[in-house]
């Protein structure tokens, strides 16, 4: 028998990623410290959706921590304090309505498989959000790097800040800031940049309109 889907999605990762993991955590360590961490409380409670290897979730300071993903990789990649919510994102996810104050996603809702898999997932995750919670969205921008967007095997949606801020709001969520162009495209690479070049960059707004290949996208539940 041939692999599932998330076995194919699961033998890609582990290919592009692996012997990389310290590198991809120090520059996520500064992403968190110098970024996320405004928009993300210590008495929050946070869901990182496709964690992967945990490099977010682990990185950020919050009194509770969920990861959902299926890839058993990440059981394995977990800190401590992280639940791990070993599933697919199509499926209902196991957590109380209005539980959440910040749903976290960076470079996974292109991974999908259908355009209704994406919506599942924004309608849950706006189920799960408390009354004013935020969803935190990064990926890359088909509308800067079309070159390249296909050179991944395992993208399968077309995604840009416009239809990602339309499909949030078809879900009911308000959005709260759009960066068009923000990170650079190289951060989704095997190879990511050195930890000490990403602080510098997220001060210079003319970098980032010069490289910057993925949006930013943050959208709050009324």
């Amino acid at each position: 028998m041939g692999m599932t889907h998330e076995e194919h999605q699961w033998a890609v990762y582990s290919r592009r990623y692996t012997g990389n993991e310290q590198r991809r955590l120090e520059v996520w360590q500064v992403l968190t410290r110098h970024l996320f961490d405004r928009w993300v409380k210590p008495t929050d409670t946070v869901l990182d959706l496709g964690a992967g290897y945990c490099e977010f979730i682990n990185s950020v300071t919050a009194a509770h921590k969920y990861a959902l993903d299926s890839n058993p990789a990440t059981l394995d990649k977990a800190a401590r304090d992280v639940t791990v919510l070993s599933q697919a994102a199509s499926q209902a996810w196991p957590l109380p309505t209005d539980s959440i104050n910040v749903v976290f996603s960076s470079n996974f809702f292109e991974h999908l498989p259908s355009k209704e898999d994406f919506a599942g997932c924004l309608a849950e995750a706006h189920r799960v959000l408390r009354p004013h919670g935020l969803l935190i969205a990064l990926g890359p921008n088909i509308r800067f790097c079309p070159d390249v967007y296909w050179d991944f095997v395992d993208h399968h949606l077309p995604l840009s800040d416009r239809s990602m801020v339309e499909a949030l709001e078809i879900a009911g969520f308000q959005k709260e800031l759009v960066k068009p162009r923000f990170l650079p495209f190289t951060m989704s690479r095997r190879v990511p940049p050195r930890a000490w070049l990403v602080r510098p960059y997220l001060w210079l707004p003319l970098a980032q309109r010069m490289w910057g290949k993925q949006f930013l996208v943050i959208a709050r539940k009324p």
